[in-house]
């Protein structure tokens, strides 16, 4: 479980960086346009056998009966995969933060610092008048509480899953 716990640490500005990217996607989202749609079926070749079962036999015809309609089904799954994973990170990201707030005494404070704030050892260790290596176990138990966190937060979402 530390690991995950050590992941979401390593990775977290990463992840409020892609979060900030999906939502400027989200609120600025065109889609593919008519005529890239048009483009890609004009330029497509059907593979395997041809065998014809209409009786329109032009590909100008045929693209023009359902581009809007293939155009409108790309965009729609496009856009709610885009939601879908903004919705996800954003709650993995509320959870490890509250988590982080929830820690016990200096916990709290030196693990925001160390992970949201991106301080350096020697920085947090100036600024709580401690050791590197005081640092170090604050950071350490900081994990074991975490764990803690997640096996319980785990636990809960299993059991609404279940009911």
């Amino acid at each position: 479980m530390s690991e995950r716990v050590e992941k979401l640490m390593r990775e977290y500005p990463q992840m409020k960086t892609e979060v900030k990217c999906l939502e400027n996607q989200i609120r600025d989202f065109r889609g593919i346009s008519e005529t890239e749609m048009i483009e890609s079926m004009l330029y497509s070749h059907p593979e395997g056998e041809r065998v014809q079962t209409s009786g329109v036999s032009d590909k100008t015809a045929r693209i023009a009966i359902s581009y809007r309609e293939k155009m409108e089904r790309i965009n729609k799954e496009w856009y709610d995969y885009l939601e879908q994973k903004y919705l996800l990170l954003s709650e993995e990201l509320r959870f490890f933060e509250s988590a982080l707030a929830s820690l016990s005494g200096n916990l709290s404070g030196v693990m925001r610092d160390m992970v949201i704030d991106g301080l350096t050892y020697d920085a947090i260790a100036s600024k709580y008048f401690v050791s590197r290596t005081m640092v170090v176990k604050y950071r350490r138990r900081a994990i074991v509480e975490l764990d803690k966190l997640y096996a319980a937060h785990d636990a809960e979402v299993a059991a609404y899953i279940l009911n």
